[in-house]
Parts: C-alpha cells; sequence; structure tokens
C-alpha cells in the first residue's frame, strides 16, 4: 500500500511540474481550442486555451510501467496509450487545422473498435478472462465466447465516447473520474488494478490545478478517451459489469442527453434540451455556474461510486 502511494504521489508531482511546460510548448506551437460557434458566450471566450493537455496524463503511464511492469499493467498502459492515440489525432487535426470537428467519428470509431477488439482478444486468451457476467450473490451467467465480445466491444466504445462527452466544462471529467477510480482501487484485489488506478488518480489531481476553472489547458480527446479506455475495461477487468448504469451515471446521462436531443429534434422539430450534452442544459436553462456544474457532477459521481460499493460489498 505505501509502495503504491508513493508511486501515485511521484504521479502527482511529476504532473504538477511538468503541465505549465507542456503548456507553454502547446501555447508556442499554437495547439490551440477551437471553439464552436454554437456554445455560449463564456464558452467563446476560451478560444486559444491550449488543447492536448491530456498528453501529459502518459507520465502515468511511464510510472507505472517503471516501478511496476506487469503483464496486466502492460495491459492496462496499452489500452490508456490506445485510446490516447485516436484521440490524440483528433486533437491534432482540431488545433492545428482550427477545425472544432477533428476527424470524423467514423474514423474515430473504426480506430477505437479494431483497438478494443485487439484488446479484448488479448484479454480473453492470455488473461484467462471468462465469457461470464457476474449477477448478484456471485451468480454468473456464461455467454458464447463471440457473444461476450461483441457486448464487451459495443460496451468499451460506447463507454468511452460517454465519458468523452463529460470532459465538457473545466475541470468536469477530473471531478467525475476521481471517484470512479477510487472504485476500482476499492473493489480490486489485483495489485496492477489498485496500482494503475491510484496513479490515475495522483495524475488527475496532479492536472485539476492547472484544468480548474478558468481553465489554463484543456485536457482534449487524447485525455478524455484514454480515461474512458481504461475505465471501461477495468469494469470488464473486475466483473462489475451489472453496476456500470450506477457507476457510469454521470457518462451516461452525458451521451444519452446527445441521443435524445437528436432524436427528439428529429420527430418533434423541437429540443428537448436546451443544449445537449446535458452539462450545458444546467447552464443555459437554469443559469448555473461551471463551478456548481462540476461539483454537483462530481457529487453525483462520488454517491455512484458508493452505492456501487455497498452493492458489491453486500450483494456481489
Amino acid at each position: 500500500m505505501v509502495g503504491m502511494l508513493g508511486i501515485s504521489g511521484l504521479s502527482f508531482v511529476l504532473v504538477t511540474v511538468l503541465t505549465p511546460l507542456l503548456i507553454w510548448a502547446l501555447r508556442s506551437l499554437k495547439l490551440t481550442q477551437p471553439i464552436r460557434s454554437e456554445l455560449p458566450p463564456d464558452h467563446q471566450a476560451k478560444r486559444g486555451t491550449p488543447l492536448m493537455a491530456g498528453l501529459i496524463l502518459l507520465i502515468g503511464v511511464v510510472t507505472s510501467l517503471q516501478f511496476y511492469p506487469a503483464p496486466l499493467m502492460i495491459f492496462l498502459c496499452a489500452t490508456f496509450l490506445l485510446f490516447s492515440a485516436v484521440g490524440f489525432m483528433d486533437d491534432f487535426k482540431k488545433a492545428a487545422w482550427q477545425d472544432p470537428a477533428g476527424i470524423s467519428g467514423r474514423t474515430k470509431l473504426v480506430f477505437q473498435f479494431v483497438f478494443t477488439a485487439i484488446l479484448l482478444f488479448v484479454l480473453l486468451h492470455s488473461f484467462s478472462l471468462t465469457s461470464e457476467i457476474t449477477l448478484l450473490h456471485g451468480f454468473q451467467v456464461r455467454l458464447p465466447v463471440y457473444a461476450y465480445m461483441a457486448i464487451m466491444l459495443l460496451f468499451v466504445v460506447g463507454s468511452a465516447n460517454a465519458i468523452n462527452f463529460t470532459d465538457g466544462l473545466d475541470g468536469l471529467l477530473i471531478h467525475v473520474a476521481i471517484p470512479t477510480y477510487c472504485f476500482f482501487f476499492v473493489i480490486s484485489d489485483k495489485q496492477e488494478v489498485q496500482t494503475f488506478s491510484l496513479v490515475m488518480i495522483g495524475c488527475l489531481l496532479g492536472l485539476f490545478f492547472y484544468n480548474i476553472y478558468p481553465a489554463r489547458a484543456f485536457m482534449g480527446d487524447t485525455g478524455s478517451l484514454a480515461i474512458g479506455g481504461s475505465l471501461s475495461m477495468l469494469a470488464i477487468i473486475e466483473k462489475v459489469e451489472l453496476l456500470i448504469p450506477i457507476l457510469f451515471s454521470v457518462y451516461l446521462a452525458e451521451k444519452f442527453s446527445v441521443i435524445l436531443q437528436v432524436w427528439y429534434y428529429k420527430r418533434m422539430k423541437l429540443r428537448l434540451f436546451k443544449m445537449a450534452p446535458i452539462h450545458y442544459h444546467f447552464s443555459l436553462k437554469y443559469g448555473w455556474s461551471e463551478n456548481k456544474i462540476v461539483l454537483v457532477f462530481g457529487s453525483v459521481s462520488w454517491a455512484s461510486a458508493l452505492i456501487c460499493w455497498l452493492i458489491w460489498r453486500f450483494a456481489f
């Protein structure tokens, strides 16, 4: 435990110290965030903020592998790197060409599906992951391998993008993701999972100083997709698929608000929300400040993690 806390603390210090250098480099290279014209006026003021600060989270990958180069740790770091690479391609096009659209959604999905399929194959064949879904009181339902892979493939890609949607306000994803990583740290009996989760918490806390409102830099898809991919894979490794609707409640609310907005507009030619993802709705309809939204959403994430821990503790 002391060793894991030390590694996490080192990650925190490195991110805290080195992030200003990354911000300077991104600003010097003019790799800054373009802002969509339809976003509220307070977001237009963020134009020119350095993008891709999520690159600093790769310190967590390096630190984890340096101190704990076990097979499962390598797998978790590979997951983080692959999803980060997809996000980096999107961020780089946005920043270098000042194009808010980035790479096409189809291209991002193709890369995510391919990478996820490879990772799931490795999990099933190299880490003896079973094609079972755990229900309450340890009861398990075994699925055919290909059916299980198909379901988990959709789950990982869908969840990673839902978590990506949550990165829309200064500090929001950091506030919401830390409780989720804490949940996996608490429930896991695997040292690799515990270490990786603590290291990610340390990195996110270090980046928080520069991402809190008003943000000096945005983590971008480089960070948010990597967080999404790693959290989704942790859920599969720990066999807590049944808890995902609660544990990922904030992320799912963000994603489904977008889906419902599009569906409702096509059907009724009206907007269900003032703007989607739903964090914009609270800002535009109720006048909530960014800090209030971040605090409320983060609190919901902590409550969700606590509820899931109680279910896991007494019903799994």
